[in-house]
C-alpha cells in the first residue's frame, strides 16, 4: 500500500487522518519532482520536503483510478435465473457474460427459466408454451423484469420443452423468447402475492382441464359466453377487453342485450386463457357490489365479426369497417351511444379491485357520452312533462332512483320542459335507459341528453317561481357511498315497488291506505324475516312511477321516512 502527500503551504504538522485502502497509480505518466511522492505506509518518518520555503505540512491523498464497466459488471448483483450470483473478479467477467446461454450445462431442472418476454405477456400465455409437452405444477410471472419461471411435474417433460426449443426458437405474442433450465430445483411462491398466486392457479388449472381431453362436442372451446348481472355502471367492449386480456389474447368480441340482459361473446386464443378468465372471473364484480360477471362456454367455435364498432371487434384484424353508424349500436343501456377510454388510461387511475379491475368510481369518471358535445356531461333534458304537477322535488324523487341528482330547473316559458342534473355522466345514461317512455302523470316522457352541461341556478335577486332548485347537498342520495347496496337494487319501472324503514308498530293497512292515495294497490307483503322490508304492488306501472314520487321519503314517525324503489320481485 501507498500513501501520496500533497504539501501544503501554510501548516505546521501532520495530519493524523489514516488513509483508505489505496491503489497504486499508473506508470503511464510521470511527473518531475525532487522527491519521490508515493512512499509506502509503513514508512516511520515522511520525506524532509526542501526547496520550498512555507512547505511544511503534508496531507494524504488516495489515488485511485476510474472504475472499467467490467469492474461495475463484475461487482453488480446481476440475477441469473432467478438467483444473485457471488461477485465475480475482472477476469471472470466474460464467463459471466455468456452464464445465461450456458445454463443448460448446470444440469436438467423440473423448473425451465423463459427469459424476453413481452409486455403484455400472462401466466397463461406460459402456460400454454409448456402446455405440449406435459403438466406443470407451477409458474411464476415476473413481469418487471420479462422472465417467467415453469416447473414441471416430470423432468424429462423440461428436458423435452427445453432440447425443442434450443433447435426452435419459442414464440409468445408474437415475440421470440429463450427458453432453458433454471438453477432452481423447484419453485416456491411467495403467499403474499395473493392476486399473482390467483392468476398463476387458474393459468395451471385451465392447462389440467384442457390436457384432460376435450368436451362433449369433440372441441376444446375457446369462446366464452358472459352475463353481466346488476348492471348498475356501463359496461362495452373496452371494458371488458381490459378485463380478459389479463388470462390470454382476445382475438374476438361481441356485445348484446338478451332477455333484457347485458351479455357478451369473447372468443380467446386458446383453451388455458378462455378456462383460466372462466375460472378467475365467474361470479366476481366488475365494480364494487354490482356488475357481476356470469361465465359460461359458448357452443361456437368462431365469431363471425364484420364490423369494428360499438356491438363487435375483431382485434386480430383492425382495418375492419364500422359499418352504418345509424344503425343500433348495441350498447347496455338503450339507444344511449357510451364509450370508454382505453384500458391502459382506466388502468392508470384507479384502485384495481380483487382481480384487477377498476374500482367503479374511478373508471366511471372517464366514461364519455358520444351524444353529448363536451366529455362528461351529466344533464338530461326532461320534456312531455305534466306542467300542473311538475315540481323539482318530484324530478328530484323520480330521477333519484338512478343516480343523485345535483340540480333541477323547470324551464320558465315552457314547463312541460326540464333540465335535470346528474352526479355522474353514466347515472344520466341509467337515467336515460330506464325511464325514457315512461308514463309519468299519465304522459309518456322523453329523456334525452342535454346540450348543456351544467344547470344554472338563478342570479341572486332573479325572479325564478321555484322552478330551479338545488339538491347536492341532500340527505337524501341513494348513491353516496360507494359500494352501497342501493347499487345492485336498480331496476326498471315496474308495478311492484319495494319498500324498507318501515318501523316496527306500523300495520299494513296503514301503509295500503297511504298508497290507495296514488292509485290502487293490487297486493302488499311483509318480508317474513324482516318487517322493515316489504313490498306492495299497484295496478300499472303509471301509478307506481306516481306513488313512488308521492311516498318516497314519507314520514311513518318522527325518526323514520319511507324508502321506495322499483324492484324485480312478485307478489
Amino acid at each position: 500500500m501507498y500513501l501520496c502527500y500533497y504539501t501544503y503551504p501554510g501548516g505546521s504538522h501532520h495530519s493524523p487522518a489514516v488513509a483508505p485502502t489505496l491503489t497504486a497509480a499508473p506508470q503511464a505518466a510521470t511527473i518531475p519532482v525532487t522527491e519521490p511522492l508515493l512512499v509506502p505506509a509503513t514508512q516511520a518518518t515522511l520525506p524532509h520536503q526542501t526547496g520550498l520555503p512555507t512547505l511544511t505540512s503534508q496531507f494524504p491523498l488516495t489515488v485511485c483510478r476510474k472504475r472499467t464497466s467490467d469492474d461495475l459488471m463484475s461487482q453488480s448483483p446481476m440475477v441469473t435465473n432467478g438467483t444473485s450470483p457471488p461477485h465475480l473478479s475482472g477476469s471472470d467477467n466474460e464467463a459471466k457474460k455468456v452464464k445465461l446461454e450456458q445454463s443448460s450445462a448446470n444440469g436438467p431442472s423440473r423448473v425451465v427459466h423463459i427469459r424476453s418476454l413481452p409486455p403484455d405477456c400472462t401466466e397463461a400465455d406460459v402456460v400454454q408454451l409448456g402446455l405440449p409437452y406435459g403438466k406443470m405444477s407451477n409458474v411464476l410471472l415476473l413481469k418487471q423484469k420479462n422472465q417467467a419461471f415453469l416447473e414441471f411435474l416430470d423432468e424429462q417433460a423440461a428436458v423435452t420443452m427445453v432440447s425443442f426449443h434450443q433447435q426452435n426458437p419459442a414464440q409468445i405474442r408474437m415475440r421470440s423468447v429463450y427458453v432453458q433450465f433454471s438453477n432452481h430445483k423447484e419453485l416456491k411462491t411467495d403467499q403474499a402475492n395473493s392476486f399473482q398466486n390467483a392468476t398463476a392457479q387458474a393459468a395451471l388449472q385451465a392447462a389440467s382441464a384442457v390436457m384432460g381431453g376435450p368436451t362433449e362436442d369433440g372441441q376444446k372451446r375457446t369462446t366464452l359466453r358472459i352475463i353481466v348481472e346488476h348492471l348498475v355502471y356501463p359496461v362495452g367492449i373496452e371494458v371488458l377487453y381490459q378485463i380478459f386480456s389479463k388470462f390470454g389474447k382476445v382475438l374476438k368480441m361481441i356485445i348484446f342485450t338478451k332477455n333484457n340482459s347485458f351479455q357478451a361473446l369473447i372468443q380467446m386464443s386458446d383453451p388455458v386463457a378462455a378456462n383460466a378468465a372462466k375460472l378467475s372471473l365467474d361470479g366476481q364484480n366488475i365494480y364494487n357490489g354490482c356488475c357481476t360477471l356470469r361465465i359460461d362456454y359458448s357452443k361456437l367455435n368462431n365469431l363471425n365479426v364484420k364490423y369494428n364498432n360499438d356491438k363487435s371487434r375483431d382485434f386480430t384484424n383492425p382495418n375492419l369497417p364500422s359499418g352504418d353508424p345509424g344503425l343500433d349500436q348495441a350498447m347496455p343501456f338503450g339507444d344511449g351511444k357510451v364509450t370508454v377510454k382505453s384500458p391502459l388510461e382506466v388502468s392508470q387511475v384507479s384502485q384495481m379491485s380483487s382481480y384487477g379491475v377498476p374500482s367503479p368510481m374511478g373508471a366511471a369518471r372517464l366514461m364519455t357520452l358520444n351524444a353529448a358535445a363536451a366529455a362528461g356531461n351529466a344533464v338530461l333534458l326532461v320534456s312531455n312533462l305534466d306542467e300542473q304537477k311538475v315540481t323539482p322535488d318530484a324530478l328530484f324523487t323520480l330521477f333519484g332512483v338512478y343516480g343523485d341528482v345535483h340540480r333541477v330547473k323547470i324551464l320558465f316559458n315552457k314547463k312541460d320542459n326540464a333540465l335535470v342534473q346528474m352526479a355522474e355522466p353514466h347515472q344520466a345514461q341509467l337515467a336515460i335507459a330506464h325511464l325514457d317512455k315512461v308514463k309519468v302523470w299519465g304522459k309518456s316522457i322523453r329523456v334525452t341528453q342535454s346540450k348543456h352541461t351544467l344547470v344554472q341556478m338563478p342570479k341572486e335577486g332573479q325572479p325564478d317561481a321555484g322552478l330551479t332548485k338545488d339538491f347536492t347537498n341532500s340527505p337524501l342520495h341513494r348513491f353516496k357511498r360507494p359500494g352501497s347496496k342501493n347499487c345492485q337494487n336498480i331496476f326498471p319501472p315496474s308495478t311492484v315497488l319495494h319498500l324498507s324503514n318501515i318501523p316496527p308498530n306500523i300495520e299494513e293497512d296503514f301503509i295500503t291506505e297511504a298508497f290507495q292515495e296514488h292509485g290502487q294497490v293490487k297486493a302488499f307483503k311483509f318480508f317474513p324475516k324482516d318487517r322493515k322490508m316489504a313490498l306492495i304492488q299497484m295496478a300499472s306501472v303509471d301509478e307506481a312511477v306516481t306513488a313512488l314520487i308521492a311516498m318516497h321519503n314519507y314520514p311513518l314517525s318522527d325518526t323514520n321516512h319511507l324508502r321506495v324503489s322499483f324492484s324485480k320481485s312478485t307478489i
